[in-house]
């Protein structure tokens, strides 16, 4: 007998020049009743905050604005709490990563539905069900729902810094070494694999690189770009019921690399580090992958992107410690003279 599985997917997507404009009529299609819940960043406030606020209260909304600094289990707890003494009808991620993964935990927590609406195109959590929260000092992946609907305004992001577009390019194109690590797990561990959202993954991290040469900052068609293939590459996401398509030995790399040198870089830049040295462990053609982060103005070496060579080394032996139950091409053995190897002939140290 073979089992069902949901899977979340976002019943709105509104992409585009002035997409915040709809804000208050994609509420109204979805019937949500407020009082609304808004989830922002101390910097984000500034930029996006109160036009949400004008937009909602136009349109009779009841609403509150709570400012989180941090992405920890913390500031959730205080956001479901002011939810539910609010008794909120539905929470707004409006931001970067940190308020969307605190909005989507949130309403998980009191039960609503939650909207995303990113103010750059940094990373792929704008639509997908996983949350990174920092518990214990590191760097943890947690199940959460996707957004009820994304809101993404290709004019608000693409004024986001040019580094926030680069990084988001560089979790993309990480896909590339995500489905190979899954493909391999699948062959020797029997691990359930998903065709439709591996094809789909791998079409959005295609279409980044060859596009590459044409991303370019401030421009409001790349901002689209790039957050339509972020956006593809979290339905990939739901469609897997895990984060597998879009998270493998690269995004352990990462995750070790921020462990051992806190806030040196954006997560999509050592996503894009860790996809070129595993490309290269996976006998694929790191090249292309170097030469588009290049492109799109991410760093593709350890100097580039702060790092130090002993840290990366460092990061490359333990990263396979990294959430351990996930069989990656990490676990057939790195040691540090093949890390060092590893590092040297793709030029990242």
């Amino acid at each position: 007998m073979i089992g069902s599985r949901w899977m979340e997917l976002p019943r709105i997507v509104a992409v585009g020049s002035g997409a915040i404009q709809e804000l208050p009529d994609i509420c109204r299609q979805l019937q949500l009743q407020g009082p609304a819940l808004i989830i922002s960043g101390p910097r984000t406030r500034n930029v996006i905050g109160k036009t949400i606020s004008d937009l909602l209260e136009s349109r009779g909304y009841e609403f509150e604005t709570i400012v989180c600094s941090a992405s920890k289990l913390e500031e959730v707890d205080r956001v479901k709490l002011l939810a539910q003494e609010r008794k909120a009808g539905f929470l707004i991620g409006a931001g970067g990563g940190r308020s969307i993964d605190i909005a989507k935990l949130a309403s998980l927590g009191v039960c609503v539905p939650f909207l995303s609406v990113p103010t750059a195109a940094s990373h792929d959590g704008i639509c997908s069900s996983q949350a990174s929260l920092t518990i214990n000092g590191e760097t943890t992946s947690i199940k959460a729902q996707s957004p009820l609907a994304i809101v993404a305004d290709s004019q608000i992001i693409s004024q986001a810094p040019a580094r926030l577009l680069s990084a988001g390019c560089g979790d993309i194109i990480s896909n590339y070494t995500a489905i190979l690590d899954w493909q391999l797990a699948h062959r020797l561990r029997d691990e359930e694999y998903s065709e439709y959202a591996s094809a789909l993954s791998s079409m959005t991290a295609r279409m980044i690189v060859e596009l590459a040469a044409d991303i370019r900052p401030g421009l409001e068609e790349s901002a689209r770009i790039v957050i339509k293939a972020l956006i593809s590459s979290g339905v990939a996401m739901s469609i897997a019921g895990s984060s597998r398509p879009a998270s493998g030995s690269e995004h352990k790399f990462a995750h070790a690399m921020n462990k051992i040198a806190p806030g040196r870089a954006l997560h999509g830049e050592l996503c894009g580090l860790g996809t070129i040295m595993m490309m290269y462990l996976h006998g694929g053609d790191w090249k292309m992958i170097k030469r588009a982060l290049e492109l799109v103005g991410a760093p593709t070496s350890a100097a580039e992107a702060n790092l130090d060579a002993d840290s990366v080394i460092l990061a490359l032996v333990n990263a396979r410690e990294i959430r351990p139950e996930r069989y990656t091409i990490l676990d057939l053995g790195l040691n540090k003279i093949a890390a060092e190897k590893a590092a040297e002939a793709t030029g990242i140290i």
